[in-house]
């Protein structure tokens, strides 16, 4: 049997915990169109237009936005989505993010 340190042993628990929520950020392409970006976010996780301009507006500007939050599995799946729509997406702990 491998034995492994305690501390890295608890960071490993606390980084798959349920516990902590994880998000789903869009990064800003040359590629993709405003407006298809816009139309993606809709067509994925429901937002009205104005959300999902609001949030195409701060991948925009800023660089990226956080789209959506919940389990890390739930983030996998919102990122692996993102992915077949051809946008560039991550995810990362929520506590951790931009």
């Amino acid at each position: 049997m491998v034995k492994v340190d305690e501390k890295i042993e608890e960071a490993i628990k606390e980084i798959f915990s349920g516990d902590k929520p994880w998000v789903t950020i869009v990064w800003d392409d040359p590629v993709n169109l405003m407006t298809y970006v816009t139309y993606v976010l809709m067509e994925l996780f429901g937002y009205s237009r104005e959300k999902a301009h609001e949030l195409m507006m701060k991948v925009h500007t800023e660089g990226k936005a956080v789209v959506s939050t919940g389990s890390r599995e739930e983030m996998e799946h919102d990122v692996a989505r993102l992915h077949e729509y051809g946008l560039w997406a991550t995810l990362q702990r929520g506590d951790q993010a931009i």
